[in-house]
């Protein structure tokens, strides 16, 4: 198989492409050659393989072939075509992989078991369940696809998630969100109800020019974990996280951009009232961001939230509408909001 025919696939939560689009852009090791809701196809070569592994608004990267005859009977007679992709993968990650899965419709059937069977003993890696070598066979349209994950873990996963709290933003929204607010050009930034910590890990990370990052939450087991989230990422001479409670209107100064993941749902207690809520997180922005800031906003509650910013000082300036799957397997349509005074 000619390299020319390999493609890497990114793929990302529907909404995020015009974030995922500028940040291959700001590689010149991405050419891209297709776009679609929630994936981007870009050239292969041995730079654009190393550098995807690195993406931020991305969450998963694969190497993959297409062609209308690579259905698993073809495949199954032409091993080496799926061979050759395994091969790139794990010459790149080299002692990475413990196990292998092959996702593919009928995956029961003897060509699947054969090709299966082939990776295996090509390769002295077993098949699981649970495994980290993930290789695909599907057909989304007409044609035909081949795909490997290039990482043993998504890119979404990262690796200064200590544990993995119930309800917890994924970093690739948290990475787009701040993205969204210019913050180059800012110094200091407060997180509002700072759960695990990933807006402020993904800030402090992404953004060697704040100086000033402190977060807040009224949840001691919240802040528990974000500290030893934050102390994982290498950050925690930088980051600073405080049990405070926005009700009580804490004094912390004047801020460039004030951040936050809206608590809703199960998130937020039983005595407490969403708009109420939402009001005092307005009200007290308002008060705390400095004259040329932004307000940065997530939620699924956006039509509560937006109907409190017109009556606000506040105006937005960017937004974006998410889709994706919840762990319940429930489409969630969040928003991230970004308002100016």
């Amino acid at each position: 198989m000619k390299n020319q025919a390999i493609k890497i696939k990114l793929s990302f939560i529907t909404g995020l492409k015009p974030v995922v689009l500028s940040e291959l852009a700001s590689n010149s090791e991405f050419c891209i050659l297709e776009e679609n809701d929630d994936s981007v196809y870009v050239e292969f070569n041995e730079k654009s393989l190393h550098r995807s592994k690195s993406l931020r608004s991305v969450a998963r990267a694969y190497v993959v072939v297409n062609d209308s005859k690579y259905h698993p009977s073809y495949l199954y007679n032409h091993k080496s075509i799926l061979g050759d992709l395994v091969s790139i993968v794990t010459d790149e990650n080299k002692g990475c992989f413990n196990s292998f899965k092959i996702y593919c419709a009928g995956s029961d059937s003897s060509e699947v078991r054969g090709i299966a069977r082939y990776v295996e003993e090509t390769y002295s890696i077993p098949e699981s369940e649970d495994a980290d070598l993930k290789i695909h066979i599907i057909k989304p349209e007409e044609i035909w696809e081949i795909g490997v994950q290039i990482t043993p873990r998504p890119l979404s996963v990262r690796d200064y998630r200590v544990l993995n709290m119930p309800g917890a933003m994924d970093p690739t929204i948290a990475y787009a969100a701040n993205s969204l607010c210019d913050l180059e050009k800012f110094e200091s930034y407060l997180n509002i109800f700072s759960g695990s910590g990933t807006l402020l890990i993904e800030a402090g990370q992404c953004y060697p020019n704040l100086k000033k990052l402190i977060g807040f939450d009224n949840d001691k087991k919240h802040l528990s974990l974000s500290i030893q989230n934050i102390k994982q990422a290498g950050l925690i001479k930088k980051v600073e996280v405080k049990e405070l409670n926005i009700f009580d209107k804490p004094d912390l100064g004047k801020f460039d951009v004030i951040a936050s993941d809206l608590p809703f749902g199960m998130t937020i207690g039983k005595n407490e009232n969403l708009n109420d809520l939402y009001k005092v997180f307005i009200e007290y922005s308002e008060n705390v961001l400095k004259p040329s800031g932004r307000v940065l906003i997530y939620t699924s509650e956006h039509q509560i939230i937006e109907g409190i910013i017109k009556k606000s000082k506040f105006k937005v300036t960017k937004s974006l509408e998410l889709k994706f799957m919840s762990s319940v397997n429930a489409y969630l349509r969040p928003k991230i909001i970004v308002c100016e005074l």
